[in-house]
């Protein structure tokens, strides 16, 4: 990217709430966009500015419904045949994430369709936050700049000041995550095995790691339908814990999350605003991305390194 190619901020509806804070963090408003409805609910956006030889940045989460992608895809669409120069899709929640693998016969690998999508669309640049799995990144042929949200919950759990502290994986995927979470924040570290015998529903759960005591944080990159943390933490409030946090970055928060979370012995949840929350709680609290991505979309811009934004 040409450092003086002008700069551009544009956001999907489902993301705008995001988009207008990484904005003016970055010191400029989002661009004008409008989008046509037609009568069967088919759509088509446009951008209201012209965008010829500029690098436009698109910033939209890809959660349910699939109009999210969709209009992500057609942004990304618009902006190539509008003679952008550089077109980067800022996909803070990437959607179908979970979908990485054939997990059982005659399944789909959603992941990797959503990226081909993304660059059939025409996408120069992914720059995302948490992916379900590290390797999705070679999904994509184009760069891929995969943040994470350890920069900001890290800060966050050392402001607690929390004695006999212990991180949690809630299950075996999620052990790299916490060791590093563990090492940064000098904790011992907790990792639970559960066994599902459908999607969603957790038959079992034991954890390997002494609990008796400890102020307990677990953490995991999304919070669905919350039946592991929830079950997690009931057999560690039954093992002894002093407190338990749940610390996650996308508060997908499905079904009876709410309830389940509201009910259970957990303190507080943890999460960032790569999804809007459907619904205010007490037990949770929101960190803002705003001002992170703010900050390596700088660095992107102005070709320099973003190493230093990691803490992981």
């Amino acid at each position: 990217m040409d450092q003086q190619t002008p700069i551009k901020f544009f956001s999907g509806r489902a993301s705008t709430y995001l988009a207008e804070k990484i904005a003016h963090t970055f010191g400029t408003q989002l661009g004008r966009t409008s989008v046509y409805q037609f009568s069967d609910g088919e759509f088509q956006p446009a951008y209201d500015e012209s965008v010829r030889g500029c690098t436009v940045f698109i910033i939209q989460s890809t959660f349910p419904p699939g109009d999210n992608l969709m209009e992500l895809l057609m942004m990304i669409d618009a902006a190539k045949r509008a003679s952008a120069d550089k077109v980067v899709a800022v996909i803070p929640y990437f959607g179908f994430a979970r979908q990485d693998r054939k997990d059982r016969p005659r399944a789909s690998i959603g992941a990797k369709l959503v990226a081909n999508l993304l660059t059939a669309a025409g996408v120069d640049r992914i720059m995302t936050m948490d992916l379900h799995a590290d390797q999705l990144q070679g999904f994509f042929d184009v760069p891929v700049d995969h943040l994470y949200a350890s920069s900001l919950f890290v800060p966050y759990i050392k402001s607690l000041n929390l004695d006999n502290l212990a991180i949690a994986a809630p299950d075996m995927g999620g052990t790299k995550r916490a060791n590093a979470y563990s090492r940064f924040v000098n904790a011992s570290m907790v990792i639970c095995y559960k066994l599902r015998k459908k999607p969603n529903v957790v038959e079992e759960i034991k954890a390997i790691g002494d609990i008796e005591g400890k102020n307990v944080i677990i953490v995991d990159d999304m919070i669905d339908t919350a039946g592991t943390i929830t079950f997690a933490a009931g057999m560690m409030k039954s093992e002894g814990a002093q407190s338990i946090r749940v610390v996650a970055t996308h508060a997908v928060l499905s079904g009876p999350a709410f309830e389940r979370i509201e009910q259970s012995p957990i303190d507080e949840v943890i999460v960032t605003d790569t999804i809007p929350l459907k619904r205010e709680s007490k037990k949770v609290k929101v960190i803002s991305v705003a001002d992170h991505f703010a900050d390596v979309i700088d660095k992107v811009y102005n070709f320099k390194s973003i190493s230093d934004t990691f803490i992981n």
